[in-house]
């Protein structure tokens, strides 16, 4: 229902800061109710943009302490994404799955940091853990439990031969929740482990720790890692920023907001996603092709039919 919902509540003049739609038809009509409603802040509320961490990435990479960026390099492990009980987390088609929710924030990160956007993907997802004590008979898990994608990318900011991008996704991992980045130029690399941040210059033999962690003093969320709750936190603070610039607090400022993800940024990360998803059932590379115009109204319908037929 998030297309539903952020349409609606801009149609009747309130500000949208939503998770992201279930498909490209859904991101296409946000952009467009965007587009119609300017004035209205609309967003994607990917809080990793916000934490410290890579935003001191982000402006190091500009100032170029890594040379022209070459090659990223993303790890996420950590237990299980399922819900206790059967619930939309557990289907593929309703927007569950590794790539879905958590793939989906790396590669709006990963446009963020560099600049650049995927022009060819290629991937594979795999469902390794279809049922468990708690979801089982009829019932069976259809959402990702794996994956693994590589990524093309060319844009502001890319050498000339691009970006390569490789990423891992693996929820099978019980225990401590891991969550590395690391962008490597042609001078440098820089990497982000949890919330700290490190750097090394070619030539030097030992990396530097650029930005320690700050410590948490929040309260400890189970099912949200670190870094996103970190991030949440400092984006929620610059939410009440860009609205305490203006006195009646109805109207925002842009300028704090500026790093925040678009619907148009959500709607190529969703396209970037279903390219995976073709990728791992054609085991072909696959173009990341941006929709510029509604399809056929019955296009979900058909989607779903063919991915039945399969």
């Amino acid at each position: 229902m998030t297309r539903q919902i952020a349409v609606k509540a801009l149609g009747i003049g309130k500000n949208v800061v939503c998770e992201k739609a279930a498909t490209t038809v859904d991101s296409f009509k946000m952009v467009a109710a965007a587009r119609y409603y300017p004035q209205l802040l609309s967003i994607m509320g990917n809080s990793l943009r916000f934490l410290p961490t890579f935003v001191a990435m982000q402006k190091l990479l500009v100032e170029g302490y890594v040379g022209e960026v070459q090659v990223c390099d993303v790890r996420v492990y950590g237990p299980s994404l399922l819900d206790e009980s059967y619930g939309w987390t557990c289907e593929e088609l309703m927007g569950g799955g590794g790539l879905h929710t958590i793939g989906s924030t790396i590669i709006d990160l990963l446009s963020f940091l560099t600049g650049s956007r995927a022009h060819r993907v290629h991937g594979l997802l795999r469902t390794f853990v279809q049922q468990n004590l708690s979801i089982r008979g009829i019932r069976r898990v259809t959402s990702d439990d794996f994956c693994f994608f590589q990524m093309l990318m060319s844009g502001k900011g890319s050498s000339s031969t691009g970006v390569c991008c490789a990423v891992t996704l693996n929820f099978n991992m019980p225990g401590s929740f891991v969550h590395e980045v690391m962008v490597v130029g042609s001078t440098g690399r820089l990497v982000a482990r949890g919330t700290e941040l490190y750097g090394q210059r070619n030539g030097s033999k030992n990396e530097e720790l650029l930005l320690g962690d700050s410590g948490w003093s929040g309260p400890n969320v189970k099912a949200m890692p670190l870094p996103q709750i970190q991030g949440l936190s400092s984006m929620v603070k610059t939410l009440r920023q860009s609205f305490q610039a203006h006195e009646e607090r109805r109207s925002w400022s842009r300028e704090p907001m500026a790093m925040a993800p678009t619907f148009e940024d959500g709607l190529y990360v969703q396209t970037v996603v279903e390219a995976i998803k073709r990728s791992s059932t054609s085991g072909e590379w696959e173009c990341v092709e941006i929709m510029r115009e509604e399809p056929d109204p019955n296009h979900n319908l058909c989607e779903a039919l063919q991915r039945n037929k399969m």
